[in-house]
């Protein structure tokens, strides 16, 4: 290792190897240099495939296919599901955490809302009120029934569709292109 250590070192200390024609050139920059990718750590092309898979897929019965009604839609139901949940007084350490990922998901929904709200038309914003209404409106017949049925039915929430991400993401970013197809990221 202190041999490693000496030989880097003496390259370090003698610049430019003898094989090299002058000194080392570099490109000028243009501009910045992209040094990592996406903060999630997946790759663009990871993340348009998975867009892609997300958008190919069915929506469920009843939620909106335009994105701002439908993150509207997303947004309401985690927010009735962590409302539930906080109805449990039997709630134990995992429905906590998913209480306080709910939260999470939520301001996500919510942000890409604010970001996008001034882009919407009137149409588009009261689309996303009744989808918003119509979901909350799904989680108030368990609101009077027992801890049982309640707890049963905050832990039967099988989520959202993997559409609510990926919208919510192309709202904040002001994404207005269509999202690719299966076909183009070579699915089909």
């Amino acid at each position: 290792m202190i041999v490693s250590l000496a030989f880097a070192a003496a390259l370090v200390a003698h610049g430019p190897s003898a094989a090299q024609d002058g000194p080392v050139r570099t490109a000028p920059q243009d501009g910045p240099i992209a040094t990592a990718g996406p903060a999630t750590g997946e790759t663009v092309e990871a993340l348009r495939i998975r867009e892609a898979v997300a958008y190919a897929n069915p929506l469920p019965r009843g939620a909106p296919e335009a994105d701002y009604p439908l993150v509207a839609w997303c947004e309401a139901l985690v927010n009735g599901h962590i409302a539930l949940g906080e109805t449990l007084t039997s709630a134990d350490d995992l429905d906590r955490d998913i209480i306080r990922l709910g939260r999470l998901e939520a301001a996500d929904f919510r942000s890409a809302l604010d970001a996008a709200a001034p882009r919407q038309s009137a149409a588009g914003r009261a689309a996303a009120e009744a989808a918003a209404a119509e979901a909350t409106a799904k989680w108030a017949p368990l609101k009077g029934q027992d801890e049982a049925v309640r707890s049963q039915a905050f832990g039967l929430f099988f989520g959202l569709p993997g559409r609510c991400e990926h919208a919510a993401r192309r709202l904040r970013d002001n994404i207005t292109t269509a999202p690719a197809t299966p076909e183009e990221v070579g699915l089909e």
